[in-house]
């Protein structure tokens, strides 16, 4: 039966259009037409969409040399007793003993010249390929990974074929091993790739934080006084440097151990250093770690979009290398401002980490650490304040660039200023709408500044201007409340602490909707929980506050409003004339708005025997 339902995938991936991924909710409404047309239940839906997906990038994956390619296998396909290899925060350190059939589908696939990784579901598969050491994947995992990993492998246009495991079981699971050996053994084809990407633009975005393009784009000013370079994270591209998970992956990928050069640089290493030169020092190593760089993307694709879209086209690599430095330095701007604000929310917050690492004020101080967001946002103006060589920009295109990151500077200030004022008083009631107008101030602003730079840039912006506003304040409003429920799930990169908000006392929609829904009783009961007086430990906070939470169901409701904003993003994109720009908003409408990951209802087995039609 499975087998029967694969060829139908594959006959249905053919049909489709290639020039453009599909999205999630394109390829499910393809599935379940294949499904009503089979007479098969809804429970095979997440099964036959990894299917189709596989089939639709076959053709495309086949043009990627192996040695290009990276093959994901997952843990629990070995042989849980006597297994020899340890697993660790990497991934599984394959000894390759033969026990199981890891060893035997590694050995294929290194002998054909793919990278290896061992790790179920491993969230740095997405960077090792924004960091450019891969261009297309083949893996196995369980099914309810695969259904979570589609989205982003059909949005951003990663090459990717996948065969689910016959169980979601921890140990000792089964594949259909024919398949995977057919998988890895996808002949190389030379040929242009036809679907669009935005791998490239991904890439150029991560590439302005390596040591040597930061520097030239915005050259320091006191050299930076370290002895070493390499002592800290700058002198390596920021998309392998963003935590020790992902620069032990990679390593392992390249055949060594992991070390710490990742780690943030700390007093002991200014040592010696002219005092003068410190602060430099510490803003560029800040600058250069951690994130998804996700705001400067924003600005070259948008630049790319408003020139009609070719660096997402077959020859995207040359297109992204082309953009002009002048754009680079805008979305290196939007990147310095961002980062002042962490580390000035940090402080605010009094938050022990960023990007898994002490955060800045708890490395040098709350006193330095101002004073390094406060050279962030000086080095931002620079930035755009005049013309470099090779990086012309006619002094009204300046000026409005300068005058939306100056906006967008004000407005964030105003939004954290709410939220302060806010957190600091008596009387902690809040309504839905003012929880609504903060999150419209503090996130929304980032983004909009981002896609005008872009615009801007490439030429005349005025009739653009309204609707990016439109389109930046839904999307940053739906992506707070989205990072609102990330709080109640855990936060490894950043937080680390699920329901840290509610500890801290920061003012929350999910807050308000819970004061909003609750009887008088339970309100002051949530309320006590903020107060200084309150006798619980943060465990019994945390506890009675998710009980009151669910009893005002504010986190469906939160999702109903994470709908209705993105629904209006989605609006406002429909509405654009240029094709490329209305592309990309919908890309970053799907990517920015990734829901928190929900229970996954029970599916139907696919070992049962039941006919075709």
């Amino acid at each position: 039966m499975r087998e029967s339902l694969r060829d139908r995938c594959r006959e249905v991936a053919d049909r489709l259009d290639r020039d453009h991924p599909l999205t999630k909710d394109e390829m499910e409404q393809v599935a379940r037409q294949m499904l009503v047309e089979a007479d098969l239940p809804e429970g095979f839906l997440g099964w036959t969409m990894v299917n189709i997906s596989s089939a639709f990038w076959r053709h495309q994956l086949s043009s990627v040399p192996p040695e290009r390619r990276l093959f994901l296998l997952p843990h629990c396909l070995k042989h849980a007793e006597g297994c020899p290899a340890d697993y660790d925060q990497f991934g599984m350190n394959c000894k390759q003993c033969g026990a199981c059939s890891i060893a035997d589908f590694r050995s294929i696939a290194e002998e054909m010249g793919y990278r290896v990784l061992v790790a179920e579901g491993s969230p740095v598969v997405m960077k090792i390929i924004v960091g450019g050491y891969v261009d297309a994947v083949v893996g196995v995992a369980c099914l309810n990974v695969l259904e979570k990993a589609i989205d982003k492998v059909l949005l951003a246009g990663i090459p990717c074929m996948a065969v689910p495991l016959l169980s979601s079981d921890c140990r000792n699971t089964k594949v259909d091993e024919p398949w995977v050996e057919e998988m890895i053994r996808t002949p190389y084809v030379p040929a242009k790739a036809k679907t669009r990407s935005y791998v490239h633009l991904m890439r150029a975005a991560g590439q302005l934080f390596s040591r040597d393009t930061l520097h030239r784009l915005a050259p320091p000013l006191r050299g930076l006084g370290l002895a070493d370079p390499k002592d800290h994270a700058t002198d390596r591209p920021a998309s392998i440097s963003q935590d020790a998970g992902v620069d032990g992956a990679v390593q392992r990928l390249q055949g060594s151990a992991p070390d710490h050069a990742a780690d943030a640089i700390t007093p002991g290493q200014l040592a010696g250093v002219d005092p003068i030169a410190a602060t430099e020092a510490i803003a560029y190593d800040f600058l250069a770690r951690g994130g998804k760089h996700s705001r400067p993307f924003i600005t070259l694709a948008a630049y790319d979009a408003a020139t009609g879209g070719e660096a997402t086209c077959s020859d995207g690599e040359i297109k992204a290398s082309e953009v002009p430095d002048a754009v680079r330095r805008a979305a290196l701007s939007i990147e310095t401002f961002h980062k002042a604000s962490l580390v000035h929310d940090d402080i605010e917050d009094d938050d022990a980490y960023r990007y898994g690492q002490p955060a800045v004020h708890h490395r040098f101080g709350i006193a330095s650490a101002i004073n390094v967001g406060d050279y962030l946002i000086g080095l931002g103006y620079r930035l755009l304040s005049r013309d470099m060589v090779g990086d012309q920009v006619d002094p009204a295109t300046r000026v409005d660039l300068l005058d939306s990151l100056a906006a967008a500077h004000v407005r964030l200030s105003e939004g954290q200023g709410a939220e302060l004022l806010w957190r600091d008083a008596k009387d902690r009631r809040l309504q839905p709408i003012d929880a609504l107008k903060i999150y419209a101030l503090k996130t929304s602003p980032a983004f909009e500044a981002a896609l005008y730079s872009g615009v801007r840039i490439a030429g005349d912006a005025s009739e653009l201007v309204e609707p990016i506003r439109r389109f930046s304040r839904n999307l940053g409003v739906a992506f707070q409340i989205i990072n609102d429920l990330n709080d109640w799930i855990g936060d490894d990169s950043n937080k680390l602490t699920a329901g840290a908000d509610v500890i801290a006392g920061r003012p929350t929609l999910l807050w308000a909707l819970a004061l909003q829904h609750l009887d008088e009783a339970d309100q002051e009961t949530l309320l006590g929980l903020a107060t200084d007086e309150c006798d619980m430990s943060v465990r019994e906070r945390l506890r009675t506050a998710e009980s009151l939470y669910r009893k005002a169901g504010v986190f469906d409701l939160s999702l109903q409003l994470v709908d209705k904003h993105q629904a209006r993003a989605e609006q406002v994109a429909d509405e654009l004339e240029s094709e490329p720009l209305r592309r990309l908003f919908y890309f970053l409408v799907d990517t920015v708005l990734e829901r928190p990951e929900m229970p996954t209802p029970a599916t139907v087995t696919l070992s049962a025997a039941m006919p075709v039609a």
